[in-house]
């Protein structure tokens, strides 16, 4: 059985443009695979804590030496790596929010990259331990950013699950969503093109 994760990361959770194209992403793969698990992991209804000096401090102690509120930081961080490993597919929507990533996302990040158990370190650097699994982000912006110098998210969100064993990642951009309605309509338009044409491959195999 095969398992999808979706990580919606809009700060307006079902409602953002981001977490509508990957809603409709993932629609077309439970039609393909009708025996699939979906996992859904929304970080506006379900922030993830930002990185403090506590939490990081949680991770480096040794397991034996946790306090019970470290072990809970702990707990919280192995359950949200699980979701990761268990995933054969993941789904991220993805808005951007000046020139950045929803500070949640990082947030939820910075709770998944643990030494020893998602990246561990080597004499040629950093080997990432989450492989084979598949990744596609439906990015959504306001203005046009793609290909760009100020397209921050791109190149660092490919880097981040490069760093953790995620190789295999595929962007659909709709870009211009606050230039005028027929810019966002066409975006979006476009965008739901894309999703039909993913879901080609997924439902001829089903």
């Amino acid at each position: 059985m095969t398992t999808l994760l979706q990580i919606n990361a809009s700060l307006f959770s079902n409602n953002g443009q981001s977490s509508r194209l990957s809603d409709q992403f993932v629609a077309a793969w439970r039609e393909a695979n009708p025996q699939g698990t979906v996992v859904t992991r929304d970080l506006a209804a379900a922030p993830v804590p930002h990185l403090d000096a506590q939490r990081f401090g949680a991770f480096l102690a040794k397991p034996e030496e946790r306090t019970a509120q470290q072990q809970a930081v702990v707990d919280f961080s192995d359950t949200l790596i699980e979701e990761l490993r268990q995933a054969d597919v993941i789904a991220l929507g993805l808005p951007m929010y000046n020139f950045g990533v929803p500070s949640t996302l990082k947030a939820y990040f910075d709770h998944v990259a643990r030494a020893g158990v998602t990246f561990r370190y080597t004499e040629t650097g950093p080997v990432g331990l989450l492989t084979g699994k598949k990744v596609y982000v439906f990015a959504t912006r306001g203005g046009l950013y793609a290909g760009s110098a100020l397209d921050t998210q791109t190149g660092y969100v490919r880097d981040f699950l490069r760093f953790i064993g995620i190789t295999d990642v595929e962007f659909v951009y709709a870009e211009g969503l606050n230039m005028g309605e027929e810019s966002k309509q066409s975006a979006l338009n476009a965008a739901s093109a894309s999703i039909r044409q993913l879901a080609e491959p997924m439902r001829a195999a089903a």
